[in-house]
């Protein structure tokens, strides 16, 4: 009788562990949302770059960020959200040197 109930309760655990397993993943299914946050902030750091005359004062970061940002939009409307939150981060971290560049130079007398 009690080799019948470990069997039963064995059997219990792998439909436990089967069963959980989904829904476990539909928590940790938040990409998107991470994707999104990211997605505001490089987007909101790439405008300020713009606004800051950073397309002639730091080309090489400016563009930089703005083709990732670019990469985060695609590879978002392809549902890799962690890829596409990835490239976003990047993107923000290049438009945050762009302003400081571009502030840099204009602090400099350089005209946007």
């Amino acid at each position: 009788m009690m080799t019948r109930f470990a069997s039963h309760a064995r059997v219990l655990a792998v439909l436990a562990v089967v069963l959980a397993a989904p829904c476990a993943l539909g928590v940790l299914g938040c990409g998107g949302a991470y994707y999104a946050m990211q997605m505001s902030s490089a987007s909101s750091k790439l405008e300020e770059a713009h606004a800051q005359g950073a397309e002639r004062l730091a080309p090489y970061e400016y563009y930089y960020a703005k083709e990732h940002l670019h990469q985060a939009q695609i590879e978002a409307s392809e549902a890799s959200y962690s890829d596409a939150a990835n490239f976003a981060e990047v993107a923000e971290e290049y438009a945050s040197k762009a302003i400081e560049l571009s502030r840099s130079a204009r602090s400099q007398g350089q005209k946007p």
